[in-house]
């Protein structure tokens, strides 16, 4: 009997449908119920291709004596955190504050009648482990406090609340230098995986912001330190497991320190950051193994994940009730996919032990393809190999379900990497301006913009700043790709709409209404919404007017003292500081002569370009407002700026 989530159009609600479960929508309904009944509510967040929302589904929300207790003694509440991110993201400043560490998913709240939290969780267990009671006892004892109790829950939940909401907000601001530089580089040095790249040990997460951070400082300082630390890293993701070598794409972190045992679901952000990372590191070194894998997921992405020129939200981890299934071969199979290929017999052992294939396994008995240098694969047969390995999951297996909720940020994601791509191979051009134009008529209508729909749908959810600010920097990196003024426009419309909604002496919002959450500069998933805003806001002082700056510095100057204190945290807020002060630093750059460091324009962050002479040895750095180096002939620099 399908409970209240039936006519919701979120893939992971619909999931929850049929629980015994009697749950309901975010919203005045459930509320009202908790209120008349005098119940606690326990809200449940999640999505779709998370695999421990599916293995708590399992053990507690599909058993119907768990069922039992909470339709008895509570008010249940589903929440998709990709459709509601101010929820989620509300939530989980909570949790953080109740335990002293970052939560994760699913994440489990119990709030009063009136929303207040008083316990949080992430996954809990059908029966007492890990030093947890389990889910059932938990429940019981929750609903005998909340009945005899309430009093002491509701006062403990105050005081949650207050810390959450301080009536005085503190402000230390100090200096913005170059200092920034050096300590970014020794920061990555500290945390930084020599063995396997990365950085910190298991689980270890792709960090696209930071390694794109870390090519930029060899560019800017011509120290190649911090290149040979990205570059590393994204050799080691790149040998088999934490990238799907069959499929292509990225799965989303690893749980073991070499990248071979992945979480399998993939999401739509992560393979458009780490393809813009991997096309800067083929810019940076000139190896074109970097450039195609970037391409190898752009392909991934617009083959498996797209519709109707929009991106889906992700893929699952599992498949029938199994993490990995669709992914991992036992040996006996893998030996047999490659006879039927006509691969040689005399060559199927060696081909195996290449492709880390064995019959003990690398991964609870089975095995995830891999190999030892992804740069130079020297393996007989390799493609035919991978060829019968992809029939054999085409012929024989159900793929992974897919949430084909559309969401604008990170479809904009996606639609930058394309635009970057397109700037080595034209062929991604048509897919890059198709796709940001059908965004644009499904997602920003009337001026209005939307945060998430499914294809076919009218989208409901408005957006927020995150969408205003990564939709924003695909349009500029449009105008840059194309020339064409309407997409600049357009950004300049979506900069002054955000600045009006979300935008408050130096600090941002990340949503307003419901849940007023304020933005972080840290870099979560993905890069903040805020450093993302703040990028577009300079690239908009140099193309439309010079008057955006000002809320980059007063943003800038608010978070100062956070941002130089512990860049590494903050790395794309980091980038734009050093963005801030590039003039300084591209002068004692250039005093370094740097100039062999630097060989064309796709090696410098935007906005600067390389301007190199064809009758002498001069060369300058440029922007639209001014030129550095040895100067020979200025107005032909301005000519060409004004081209581009």
């Amino acid at each position: 009997m399908a409970n209240h989530l039936k006519n919701e159009n979120s893939p992971y609600l619909q999931q929850h449908a049929d629980n015994p479960v009697d749950w309901y929508p975010w919203g005045e309904k459930a509320f009202e119920k908790a209120r008349k009944e005098n119940k606690a509510i326990f809200l449940s967040i999640g999505y779709s291709s998370c695999h421990w929302c599916h293995v708590m589904e399992h053990e507690s929300f599909q058993d119907e004596k768990t069922a039992k207790i909470l339709n008895k003694h509570f008010v249940s509440i589903k929440v998709d955190r990709e459709e509601r991110p101010d929820i989620d993201k509300h939530f989980q400043d909570v949790y953080q504050l109740m335990n002293g560490r970052p939560g994760g998913w699913p994440t489990s709240i119990f709030l009063t009648d009136d929303l207040k939290p008083f316990y949080s969780a992430t996954y809990i267990p059908d029966e007492p482990k890990y030093g947890m009671m389990s889910f059932t006892s938990l429940l019981e004892v929750i609903a005998d406090k909340y009945k005899n109790e309430k009093e002491v829950l509701v006062n403990e939940a105050d005081k949650i609340l207050n810390h959450l909401n301080p009536k005085e907000d503190k402000i230390q601001a100090t200096k913005l230098d170059d200092s920034i530089v050096g300590r970014l580089i020794d920061q990555s040095k500290q945390l930084f995986d020599n063995q396997h790249g990365g950085f910190n040990k298991a689980p270890k997460f792709p960090q696209a912001s930071t390694l794109s951070l870390l090519i930029d400082l060899y560019q800017i300082t011509g120290d190649k330190e911090p290149l040979n630390m990205a570059l590393l890293s994204l050799s080691s993701m790149a040998k088999g497991g934490l990238r799907d070598l069959v499929d292509g794409g990225f799965c989303r972190y690893s749980t073991d320190n070499d990248w071979l045992v992945p979480h399998f679901e993939k999401m739509t952000y992560d393979n458009a950051l780490l393809s813009c990372v991997y096309i800067k590191a083929y810019h940076a070194s000139h190896n074109d193994f970097y450039k195609e894998v970037a391409f190898e997921t752009l392909d991934f992405m617009l083959e498996k994940m797209s519709e109707e020129r929009l991106f889906y939200s992700a893929s699952d981890a599992d498949t029938e009730g199994e993490e990995g299934k669709y992914f991992v071969y036992t040996y006996e199979k893998a030996l047999k996919s490659f006879a039927k290929a006509g691969i040689p017999e005399e060559t199927h052992k060696k081909l195996a032990k290449a492709l880390h294939i064995s019959k003990e396994g690398n991964f609870e008995g089975k095995n995830i393809v891999r190999v030892n240098d992804p740069k130079s694969i020297d393996i007989p047969y390799y493609k035919e190999a991978i060829a019968a390995l992809k029939k054999r999951r085409v012929d024989k297996r159900i793929y992974p379900f897919i949430d084909k909720k559309v969401i604008v940020s990170w479809n904009a994601m996606m639609i930058t990497a394309l635009f970057k791509a397109s700037r080595v191979d034209s062929k991604y051009l048509k897919p890059a301006m198709k796709s940001l134009d059908k965004l644009l008529s499904t997602m920003y209508i009337n001026s209005q913009l939307f945060h998430s729909t499914l294809i076919g749908k009218e989208p409901k959810i408005h957006a927020f700043l995150e969408d205003y600010a990564f939709l924003a920097e695909a349009l500029i990196e449009a105008y840059e790709s194309t020339l064409d003024e309407v997409y600049l426009i357009t950004a300049t419309k979506l900069v002054n709409a955000s600045i009006e909604k979300y935008y408050e002496h130096g600090k941002w919002k990340f949503s307003r209404g419901e849940f007023e959450t304020n933005a972080d500069i840290y870099d979560t998933s993905y890069p903040s919404s805020v450093s993302t805003m703040l990028n577009v806001l300079y690239s908009i002082s140099s193309l439309v007017d010079i008057v955006y700056k000002k809320f980059v510095f007063k943003t800038l100057e608010i978070y100062s003292y956070d941002v130089m204190r512990q860049p590494i945290s903050t790395p794309k807020m980091s980038r734009m500081v050093i963005r801030y002060l590039k003039d300084d630093i591209i002068i004692k750059a250039q005093e370094k002569n740097l100039k062999d460091h630097i060989t064309d324009i796709d090696t410098l962050p935007y906005p600067f370009t390389l301007i190199k002479s064809d009758t002498n040895d001069g060369f300058m750095i440029c922007n639209s407002n001014s030129c550095f180096g040895h100067e020979r002939d200025f107005e032909g620099v301005k000519t060409i700026l004004e081209k581009r």
